[in-house]
């Protein structure tokens, strides 16, 4: 009797990418938000500058700081962070903050006004 013939599987054929897959259209990153990143990456080397006299660059969170430095500042070459692009940064957060003060006002006033019903159905004295 002869052997039988062996059947190729798909998962053996690596020529011959899965369905779906193919090469022709790969994801590409978006150039926009790489470079806000690095404008944001720019400020907080800048504000770790700023911290690093007020610690002790001879502390434990100093060198910490220090080493922080040292390797983002590979990604952030100096004056990459302009006063406009500073100004920027520094109104996104602002405003982000001033959000989320609302937010926790609104919650505030929804405990109240869980607690107050509570408060409400109790007996009063005659």
């Amino acid at each position: 009797m002869p052997a039988p013939a062996a059947n190729p599987s798909p998962a053996a054929s690596p020529a011959a990418p899965p369905f779906g897959q193919s090469g022709a259209s790969q994801p590409t990153p978006n150039r926009g938000y790489e470079a806000a990143g690095l404008q944001r990456l720019g400020l907080v080397v800048k504000q770790l500058q700023e911290v690093l006299p007020q610690v002790g660059a001879g502390s434990d969170a100093g060198q910490a700081v220090l080493k922080a430095l040292t390797s983002l500042s590979k990604f952030v070459p100096p004056g990459s962070v302009t006063p406009a692009g500073e100004r920027q940064q520094l109104e996104r957060m602002a405003q982000a903050q001033q959000q989320g003060n609302q937010q926790m006002q609104m919650l505030a006033q929804q405990r109240q006004q869980q607690q107050n019903p509570q408060q409400q159905q109790q007996p009063k004295a005659a």
